[in-house]
């Protein structure tokens, strides 16, 4: 995995030539070949030498990609090279990891992808129930939220919000393509009708310490 790196220095006079843009362009792919986690462009220029534009030689990589069977795509405010989605099927029998989840994790989860910033207060009252460090822990272990600002209110809570892993395991850009209620609706993946003959109440809460490997629930890859 490559480290952060910091922005590159103002541009200036140089006694070296910048390499072609088609050498520029190589330059790009094998980071982003090489790097476990998706590049900001900052981070992609602060490693080509001086002269080089990151920006216009991604440009011309990803006109290259386009149409082949991976592509270079953005992932929040960074790049990666990823596999064209038409093709996913041929990684069918690729299956790393299995991730699962409870279901107060999977609720607890989609609070935080489509109300970030939010406290751990707001996400209790959006379920009515509240929720476990063990929950939060889970999601914040595996990558998928991470810490985010102080609220400026009385005892200064800390919301949380969902990650650039988050986004880059679901194929999003960014947390603007979330499938709205309609969609989530049609799907089949929301009700919020209650089962028959059955009312909810606090006591069917089921915000447990969750043990990673006996989670009961499986989220959708």
């Amino acid at each position: 995995m490559m480290d952060d790196a910091l922005p590159p220095a103002e541009n200036g006079p140089s006694l070296f030539k910048a390499p072609p843009i088609a050498e520029q362009e190589r330059m790009i792919e094998a980071m982003l070949f090489a790097s476990a986690d998706p590049l900001t462009v900052p981070q992609l220029a602060a490693r080509m030498p001086h002269g080089c534009d990151a920006s216009e030689a991604l440009a011309h990589l990803r006109k290259r990609y386009d149409g082949r069977g991976v592509r270079v795509v953005k992932v929040g405010e960074a790049w990666a090279i990823r596999t064209a989605p038409d093709l996913a099927f041929l990684m069918q029998n690729e299956v790393v990891e299995t991730r699962k989840l409870s279901r107060a994790a999977i609720e607890t989860l989609a609070i935080v992808a489509y109300h970030q910033p939010v406290t751990r207060a707001e996400i209790e009252e959006i379920r009515g129930v509240s929720v476990s460090r063990g929950t939060l822990d889970l999601l914040i272990e595996l990558g998928w939220i991470r810490l985010g600002r102080r609220r400026m209110t009385p005892g200064r809570p800390v919301t949380f919000v969902a990650t650039q892993d988050f986004l880059d395991h679901f194929g999003l850009e960014n947390a603007r393509d979330l499938p709205g209620l309609a969609e989530l609706r049609s799907a089949g993946l929301l009700d919020s009708r209650p089962p028959p003959g059955r009312v909810s109440t606090v006591e069917d809460n089921d915000d447990e310490v969750i043990d990673p490997d006996d989670q009961s629930e499986m989220f959708d890859e």
